[in-house]
This record gives C-alpha cells, structure tokens and sequence, in this order.
C-alpha cells in the first residue's frame, strides 16, 4: 500500500509528517514524504523516499513577518508566495502522487491534494498542526487568536476558511488556461460530505492535553496528540555544549527556529539585557537569523542547533516564538514556556501555553523588552507553574500522536 505525504514550509511543518512517515513505514506501509528540497538530507537521514519541491521556505518566514498578526496580510502573504511557485510545487506533488493509493496532506495542499485524488480515484487525509477548517466557539482561529471565545470565534473560523477557499483559488482559472497539463481538475471542498465520496477525514496533531476537543468537532475532527520525531538514542552533543551544561545550573533554551525578522538586533539585545539581569546561563539555538555579531561568554553559548528532546529536558526554561513544533517539544519536556510570538499561528500557542497554565502571559516581538522579559524569567520561578508544566509534560508524553493518526489511515483505507 503505497502513501505519499505531502507538506510545505519550514522544518516545523515538515518534521512532524516525516515522523509520521517513519511510523506508517514501521506499521508496514510504502512512504514517500515530498517537502522543499533543502529537506533532502535531513529525510533521507531517517530512509524515507523523499521527493524534492521547489522553492524556499525562508521565504515564506520573510513574508510572515512582514505580515505579523493580520489575518488578511498573512493570507495575502501566503497566496503571492504560493502563486509565485504553484507550476513548479504543483507538478513536483503531483508527480509524487503517481503511485499512490492515500494522499495524506498538510495546510498549503488542502484543496489541491485533495481535487488530485479525487480525480484518481483515491482517498486523502488532511492533516493540520493547527485548528483551521473545523468552525467551533471554543477556540478562536489560530489567525485571529484575539477574538472572544463564542460566537465570534465561530465566525471567524468560517470567514477564515473563506478567505483561504475565494483567496487561495483566485488564480486558478488563470493557470489552468495558461498551464493545462498541470491544472487539469476542477477544485473541490474536502470537508463536504458528497456521496457516494465521504467527507475527507480532519487530524489535528496537537496534544488533546493542550487543546481538548471542542464540542462541535465530536465525530468530524480527531485531535490525536503531537507527532514526535525522536533524536537516534546514541545522539552525541558537541563537546561545546556538554561541557556548558556541565559547567553551572540548567540553562534557559531561546530558540526563534526559522523565524527571520527586520529587528532582529534589537530581538538579541533584549534578550541578552535579560538574561544578564536576571542573572541566568542561557544556550540560544541561532537558526536561520543567525545572531550575527554575538560572542559566547560563560554564562552564554551560541548553537546553530540542537535536538528539541534531547536538549530542553536538560533546560530550566525555554524562550521561543509559539512554533507549533517548538510549542510540542517544550510542553513535553515539562519545563515552563515563554512564547514571544513573530507571526501566524504563534500567537494562538503562546495564549494556549498559558491558559493550561505553563507560562506567562506571550509577548508580542514588536513589544518585547528586556523589561517585559525579565518579569517573565521571574514568573516563570514560580513552583506552582513550574508543577503545572512538569504535569503537562507527563501527560503530553504518554500520548502517541503517531499512533493514533495511523489508526485512521487504516480505517481510511478499508473504508
């Protein structure tokens, strides 16, 4: 039984698919992951067939934040960068999908995958890191994360899968007519119940612990917990940062992962100001940004990167921008968050880390300070938040996203 995966943006969107991948390849299913080629290596890393797409999702974080917290500039950014580089991700992904028999798909391809594989003939899931397409008064949407819980919310979920169902397919006709051999189907909702095809099944990979199901998903939407990618067992850390971890008291973790933004100095500088007033040992995960210009000094040390499992249960504390993968991976290691958010969804997960009680208050990176952040280091102090996060983190870490999303899949295919 043939699967193929299809997911585009950054490594937080495609780590959780290729550990999903590793799991269907365990249950005994052929897996193929297709992601923006500068994934290669890292895939191939794990033996899963990779199909390279193209573009760059560096600059789908440059449009990010540009865009900031505004729903309609975050859909406009989406759409311009997804128009620029439709003809050539749209044939990579279908060209992936030639011997499939379930097409499994993440936010960018939810139309598209899911017209492809009823042009074949095949079933799709639709599998999100975030609550999108499935209206409830619970949660406001991840994009605007500012509404009222109710009825407000409710509407802005639909207006949102408007704006992404008018606004992503405004162009269409367009490419079809200008590209034939490519758009060759009409576009189809996936979350209409159109017999005799059943309504395409909705996977949230979030823990259930972080978002309880809402009501209004019970028999439409499965929350099936996080998709982990674990490091190999016998990862070795640089010598750097085993030595800096030997050397003094738990550090706090700061990682913005592939988040790139126009202040980035002044993002270092209030940092830095408050890990020095507070008098803390911190690692900062450079990433994309890169921190130019920052030296290491004893209570300070500069990494490219680290394993999230490996590295954050070894932390006091972690700073980072509400990722969705960088949200799963320092909720489950049961240590307190605190979410500066940049763009997006991020704002969403760092008012969620804090209604479950596992870190201050987000703050804005427009409003950050090292004011603002010395008062969340302090906070963060507290024993009975720090009691909070270590109980997420267990319950978070008996519950196997993976799992459960494969029990699906199966019972999608025999369906």
């Amino acid at each position: 039984m043939n699967i193929t995966i299809l997911t585009y943006g950054s490594r937080g969107d495609v780590q959780p698919f290729l550990a999903l991948a590793v799991g269907l390849q365990k249950a005994g299913y052929q897996v193929k992951l297709a992601a923006p080629h500068r994934f290669a290596d890292f895939v191939g890393q794990h033996n899963v067939p990779f199909a390279p797409l193209a573009g760059d999702p560096e600059e789908i974080s440059k449009a990010f934040n540009e865009a900031g917290h505004n729903a309609l500039k975050v859909a406009s950014a989406i759409r311009d960068y997804v128009n620029s580089i439709a003809v050539d991700v749209t044939r990579g992904a279908f060209a992936a999908c030639d011997d499939a028999d379930l097409i499994i798909h993440s936010f960018l391809f939810t139309t598209g995958a899911h017209s492809l594989a009823r042009q074949r003939g095949i079933p799709d899931i639709s599998i999100q890191t975030f609550p999108i397409f499935a209206p409830t008064r619970a949660y406001p949407p991840a994009a605007l994360s500012s509404l009222p819980t109710g009825w407000m919310s409710y509407f802005g979920h639909w207006l949102n899968t408007q704006v992404f169902w008018y606004g992503g397919n405004s162009g269409y006709r367009q490419k079809r007519r200008q590209h034939p051999g490519v758009f060759s189907f009409d576009l189809f909702w996936p979350f209409d119940e159109e017999p005799p095809r059943r309504a395409t099944p909705l996977l949230f990979a979030v823990s259930p612990t972080v978002l309880p199901p809402a009501r209004e998903w019970t028999n439409r939407v499965n929350v099936t917990g996080y998709f982990f990618l674990d490091s190999p067992a016998d990862y070795q850390p640089p010598a750097a940062l085993t030595r800096f971890l030997e050397a003094g008291n738990p550090p706090v973790c700061v990682t913005f992962g592939s988040m790139i933004h126009r202040n980035a100095d002044r993002i270092a500088e209030s940092i830095l100001d408050s890990i020095r007033i507070t008098g803390q040992r911190a690692i900062i995960l450079t990433g994309w940004d890169g921190w130019k210009g920052n030296a290491a000094t004893d209570d300070v040390l500069f990494l490219e990167s680290a394993p999230h499992d490996w590295l954050l249960p070894r932390c006091k504390a972690v700073v980072h921008h509400g990722g969705a993968g960088t949200t799963a991976a320092g909720l489950r290691a049961g240590i307190p968050n605190i979410v500066i958010p940049f763009a997006g969804d991020q704002m969403f997960w760092g008012r969620r880390v804090h209604a479950i009680g596992a870190g201050p208050r987000p703050i804005n990176v427009k409003e950050l300070s090292a004011a603002r952040l010395t008062s969340a280091l302090a906070e963060v102090e507290d024993n009975a938040l720090r009691d909070r996060a270590r109980h997420i983190g267990r319950a978070i870490r008996s519950e196997d996203g993976v799992a459960e999303a494969i029990r699906v899949v199966k019972s999608r295919l025999v369906a």
